[in-house]
């Protein structure tokens, strides 16, 4: 697990800053499992979110609905204004405004490092292949790695490829990034390499859900830390009052487990 010493990160969310992200009375079943129950969530533009949770409670799930990639049977979804609903094109529009980062890194093996990260914009966006280039070049310095622009992704180590999967999402310039524990496939040393870039990214404005483990890094970046357990949220705090003072025995008892 990562340490937590680094900068603090800047306080750019306000009670005026507008609501990109709003969920409400959300419930999904797998079956006869409810696996999501009565989610309410609203998220600022700018705003950090870190979900942590036991295997199993939801939490995966939950961030895998905001884009359409689980479906969910009662409740509301809004990204940006838009709601999310069967119509295909509402699903397009808000997949083109939050980019997703998997545990996997789900890279094209038989395409360059730069082509993985240039061939949505070129496909989705209708960029020319020059501009979309040059974007995906500007992001592979950004996430540190512009040396690998030619190289295949069996050539890379598995902190590379994720800091490729998170240029890949950022191409498409949205406005959402969502990370599904976006570090636990990746040995302990390839962590934090990984971990800075999602820094970097939270401390440039980027709205942000993310599923993770680390615990240094939700109390460094995180707004705000939500607790799912059973498919519902437990707790949400911001990090001195989720880790310093946590109101529910649930809360006590996992972060007595992990930390």
């Amino acid at each position: 697990m990562e340490e937590t010493a680094g900068t603090e990160k800047l306080g750019t969310v306000t009670e005026d800053s507008p609501v990109i992200i709003k969920v409400e009375k959300l419930n999904k079943w797998y079956g006869d499992l409810h696996v999501i129950k009565d989610v309410d969530l609203t998220v600022r533009q700018g705003e950090v979110i870190v979900v942590l949770g036991p295997s199993g409670s939801g939490k995966s799930t939950f961030i895998r609905t905001l884009n359409a990639l689980e479906e969910f049977q009662s409740g509301s979804i809004e990204i940006d204004g838009i709601e999310l609903t069967d119509d295909l094109k509402h699903v397009e529009e808000i997949r083109k405004e939050t980019g997703m980062v998997f545990q996997q890194f789900n890279l094209f093996p038989h395409m360059t490092i730069l082509k993985n990260v240039s061939l949505a914009p070129i496909w989705v966006r209708k960029w020319k292949k020059g501009k979309a280039e040059e974007i995906a070049r500007n992001l592979l310095e950004r996430v540190g790695i512009p040396e690998q622009a030619d190289k295949f992704p069996g050539q890379l180590s598995g902190g590379q490829q994720q800091r490729v999967a998170i240029a890949r999402a950022l191409a498409m310039q949205p406005k959402i990034m969502l990370f599904d524990e976006p570090t636990s496939a990746l040995d302990p040393e390839m962590v934090n390499e990984v971990l800075d870039v999602m820094r970097n990214l939270a401390e440039s404005g980027m709205t942000m859900i993310v599923v993770t483990h680390e615990m240094g890094f939700a109390r460094q970046v995180a707004d705000r830390l939500v607790l799912f357990d059973k498919g519902e949220i437990v707790e949400m705090a911001e990090p001195e009052a989720f880790f310093d003072h946590p109101k529910h025995e649930r809360t006590k008892l996992f972060l007595s487990q992990i930390l």
